[in-house]
């Protein structure tokens, strides 16, 4: 299938269009720079110009279309730029895809709009699936409502399958051997610091594993995504000990419901996407970090040997 993916320089679509494409989907990444992806076809544009969208969107010709670009981090910009952004983005994305009759649309939310981190929020249900009741507490977090009533507005109004997916706390592969993540923190300090994790509710994806969700969406039959969203997480919360015996201290918005998440359960639920697409994340934190210190462990001997040859 040939795929558009906006915002393919980005955390998440560095790793979503390299992952499609090395699944075998023809990929096409738009960005205002490139990012020197192996097997996409990047291509420079600046989709927030006026016409810019639906000329890049009509040149690539694509059979489906992911769209990521748009401020990714709240707080990051002004509120009302945010909020301008985002929304303006998506919706000429979404038209332009609907003019060139591109079959297949997923735009990229958030678990944001849910409202956790609103210092009055409650959690009405734990776990939190897609049925939770949105409440944002800013304007990232509203930007992401208005995404989501976009995709639906196009879903029934324009042929092809429209969707949106919340994909959680996004992890890169780099950020498993030490690189920062979107907070600043290492995964290693915000496991070691609940209070680090707790603000998002301890949740987390790998990025390759929501390349993996996507490649099951664009297969899947449209009844089962048109209008429909998705939380993305990993199958197990972003912490050493049980999320029941941390959510008193650390997350007491979750409440005593939080006492079932036992073992390694997350607060998010990703039931959905397992029961409609036959999606599950296939990597966790436990065997990421060990994977990331047995190649450094590896790599060590290998290094002072190299050294030691050039300092003969």
């Amino acid at each position: 299938m040939r795929v558009v993916v906006t915002g393919s320089s980005g955390r998440l679509g560095r790793s979503l269009a390299t992952g499609l494409a090395a699944t075998g989907h023809e990929v096409v990444g738009l960005d205002r720079a490139a990012a020197g992806l192996d097997g996409v076809d990047e291509r420079t544009v600046d989709l927030a110009a006026p016409g810019a969208a639906a000329d890049a969107i009509a040149e690539a010709r694509p059979d489906a279309l992911v769209h990521l670009a748009g401020i990714a981090v709240p707080f990051s910009a002004p509120e009302r730029d945010i909020l301008l952004v985002n929304t303006a983005l998506a919706h000429d994305v979404l038209s332009a895809a609907a003019s060139a009759r591109v079959g297949r649309v997923l735009a990229a939310s958030s678990p944001t709009p849910i409202g956790y981190s609103s210092p009055a929020w409650r959690a009405a249900a734990v776990p939190i699936d897609e049925t939770h009741p949105l409440r944002p507490a800013n304007a990232y977090a509203l930007s992401k409502v208005v995404i989501e009533e976009t995709v639906r507005m196009f879903a029934r109004t324009a042929p092809g399958a429209y969707g949106f997916f919340r994909p959680c706390y996004v992890i890169s592969p780099e950020e498993w051997t030490g690189a920062p993540t979107q907070q600043g923190h290492t995964v290693a300090e915000r496991l070691a610091d609940p209070a680090l994790a707790a603000v998002s509710l301890f949740n987390y994806v790998d990025a390759r594993d929501v390349a993996g969700f996507v490649d099951a969406w664009l297969a899947a039959p449209a009844d089962a995504i048109d209008g429909e969203g998705f939380f993305v997480g990993a199958a197990d919360a972003l912490a050493e000990r049980p999320v029941s015996e941390l959510w008193r201290e650390f997350a007491p918005s979750l409440g005593p419901a939080a006492d079932r998440l036992v073992g390694t359960a997350p607060v998010f639920s990703i039931a959905k996407a397992h029961d409609r697409l036959g999606w599950s994340p296939r990597r966790d934190w436990r065997s990421e970090l060990a994977d990331a210190a047995a190649s450094t462990a590896r790599s060590a001997p290998e290094q002072a040997t190299t050294h030691g040859t050039r300092t003969a």
